[in-house]
């Protein structure tokens, strides 16, 4: 009998030792501990040292402020052009108020979800699937902005929620690559003409530059041409003025006329001997038999006979 009490009171002693143990709560950073006395929402414990009430206070809800990742499992969703794809994503939120995380919802992780699902599946109904793949943003801040407002009484914000994967069905996709394989021969066979057309346009200006170039370089040497031919009659006249010149002036000197008919006389034997050569048959006049004796005294420096 001794042994049972012995047990009995071994028992309420470790029990009441646990409850005392129990109400001693050590708090991690960005952690809170809501506590409930007989009942009723009694405080918020933040990070530190707290001992609580054995047997009056108790731990109801503990609650990490950090931001929290929640998957949202895939779904099947039906697009505007009904094409069913499946979709999954991931929700980050925070807990804002503890006390209204953990009164005004039962679990706000689990209404999270559901209302992102929701939300997802009325969004791309209201899209066609090329849309809905190219669009995610904007999934993604409607789907935030609905959870949003409907998690306020929660004590909970949402920062952002990202689709992971919109995957459309095999037979879809396939006929999505063969599209845009096709979109892929198509911008190659164009970009190939549009080459072939600017080669073909660049040959011809350099054909044109090339024949403006020597119609050019033709131009500018026949100019250059004329002026050197212009350039060697000036000189050549301007020479011959010159010439005709001193001659005039050498006429009017004191011995000129005689020089100048001796030069004649020079010029009219040089011509008429270039005119009589061997084998040439000329007409000679008569007053011109003595040119013998003519031209000795040409050569010699006498004067001829009046």
């Amino acid at each position: 009998m001794e042994f049972v009490y012995l047990a009995f009171w071994s028992i309420i002693a470790i029990y009441l030792v646990y409850k005392i143990f129990r109400c001693i709560r050590i708090i991690p950073a960005q952690d809170v501990l809501i506590v409930e006395r007989l009942g009723k929402y009694s405080r918020s414990l933040r990070a530190g040292f707290h001992i609580l009430i054995p047997f009056i206070d108790r731990d109801a809800y503990y609650h990490t402020l950090k931001e929290q990742s929640i998957d949202v499992q895939p779904q099947i969703c039906i697009t505007h052009d009904n094409v069913q794809v499946k979709v999954d994503g991931v929700i980050y939120l925070k807990i804002i108020d503890p006390v209204r995380a953990s009164y005004g919802i039962e679990d706000f992780q689990f209404a999270a979800i559901q209302l992102a699902q929701t939300t997802m599946r009325s969004v791309i109904g209201t899209m066609e699937l090329d849309k809905t793949i190219g669009e995610k943003d904007l999934i993604n801040s409607t789907i935030v902005a609905a959870i949003d407002q409907a998690s306020e009484p929660w004590g909970i914000k949402v920062n952002r929620y990202e689709i992971l994967n919109i995957v459309p069905p095999k037979s879809v996709l396939d006929a999505m690559e063969k599209e845009k394989k096709a979109q892929i021969a198509k911008r190659s066979q164009v970009l190939l003409s549009e080459g072939e057309r600017d080669s073909r346009i660049n040959r011809s200006l350099g054909f044109k530059e090339e024949a403006v170039n020597k119609s050019e370089g033709e131009k500018q040497r026949r100019i250059n041409s004329a002026e050197g031919k212009a350039t060697e009659i000036e000189a050549l006249a301007v020479a011959t003025a010159k010439g005709i010149e001193a001659i005039a002036g050498s006429i009017s000197e004191q011995g000129g006329a005689s020089a100048i008919k001796l030069q004649i006389t020079k010029a009219f034997i040089h011509n008429f001997l270039n005119v009589a050569k061997e084998n040439t048959e000329i007409l000679i006049p008569a007053d011109v038999m003595n040119l013998p004796t003519l031209i000795a005294n040409l050569t010699e420096g006498k004067k001829p006979k009046a």
